[in-house]
């Protein structure tokens, strides 16, 4: 799931973003969660957003069971071994959201992405939040573990709701700055 490299803007930061918010119908449930704005249109057109799953970049399925991170835990609890994602039919799913979470770290440095969009309370993508495993609509603060690893390599991740804050990078010519100075770039 890459943007097409044709007539990319080299001295323009690039963006890894949730393929779910680019519209595409990956989420667990086969829905998509389409953010409509013309700064991501705009960045589209110039080949500078490359859409991934880590879900489906780990091989999981498009429908699939709902997943959660385990006992009110977070991302880097689950890549330091200290909690788990389990999907709602108490299914292990830990090395598939790992091992997708590698893969969209891969292809964010491929494609010299510094910053990411991703999808808020996913156990893979949360940036602000997640749910806290028992199934029951209830979140707290935390990152997903594609989120977390994202972070931990210095690529800042931001939510949808941080649009505005994100668009300042993505407008601005060369690199935007390392993770380590906005309010959600560090990871516990």
């Amino acid at each position: 799931m890459t943007a097409i490299l044709a007539g990319a803007m080299p001295d323009r930061p690039k963006l890894l973003a949730s393929a779910c918010l680019l519209g595409r119908p990956v989420r667990h449930n086969g829905s998509a969660k389409t953010l409509s704005d013309h700064l991501i249109e705009r960045w589209c057109r110039e080949n500078r957003v490359f859409a991934a799953c880590p879900e489906l970049m780990a091989g999981l399925p498009t429908p699939r069971p709902a997943a959660e991170i385990a006992a009110g835990s977070e991302g880097n609890d689950v890549l330091h071994a200290r909690a788990k994602v389990v999907e709602s039919n108490g299914r292990d799913v830990t090395l598939d959201y790992v091992a997708g979470a590698q893969e969209a770290l891969r292809m964010a440095l491929h494609h010299g992405c510094r910053l990411a969009l991703l999808t808020d309370g996913s156990p893979s993508c949360g940036s602000s939040y997640v749910y806290d495993g028992t199934f029951s609509g209830h979140r707290h603060p935390g990152a997903g573990v594609t989120a977390a690893l994202l972070r931990a390599h210095c690529i800042r991740v931001f939510a949808p709701s941080d649009l505005d804050e994100l668009s300042v990078l993505m407008d601005r010519p060369g690199a935007p700055a390392p993770a380590s100075g906005s309010r959600r770039e560090n990871y516990r």
